[in-house]
């Protein structure tokens, strides 16, 4: 069966971006149809999969927050992640949480694999009976 999937990413930072981006599309089946949306940042990210949601039959988040000097890092992480799980519980298909959150642009470079690993929990989800 071909499935559908629709990558949501953050290119607040681009470099960070294309490596969560190419560990999802290295790991997704070859005969998928997949689309790529680019948003500024990962607020814009569940908006996007909500206008969406009917036309795919799961979504990734990929993106990157680190933390600066104000608590915007922690409002902007906790917003993303309630909006993500409300929006994949109401409309019971799955969105792979490939947002990582790091201290630093060290962890981020670290972390780029996260791409990867949400598209493992998406496709795990759509194979359950």
């Amino acid at each position: 069966m071909k499935r559908k999937y629709l990558i949501v990413i953050a290119d607040y930072y681009k470099d960070i971006s294309k490596g969560l981006l190419k560990s999802a599309e290295d790991f997704l089946p070859k005969s998928s149809l997949i689309k790529v949306i680019s948003v500024p940042g990962v607020f814009e990210i569940p908006v996007t999969i909500s206008k969406n949601i009917k036309k795919y039959d799961g979504f990734l988040a990929l993106g990157c927050v680190i933390k600066g000097q104000t608590p915007h890092f922690d409002f902007i992480s906790q917003a993303s992640t309630d909006a993500i799980m409300k929006l994949a519980i109401e409309n019971r298909k799955p969105i792979g949480n490939g947002i990582i959150t790091c201290l630093n642009m060290k962890q981020a470079i670290a972390r780029m694999r996260k791409g990867r690993e949400a598209a493992e929990a998406v496709i795990s989800v759509l194979l359950q009976k």
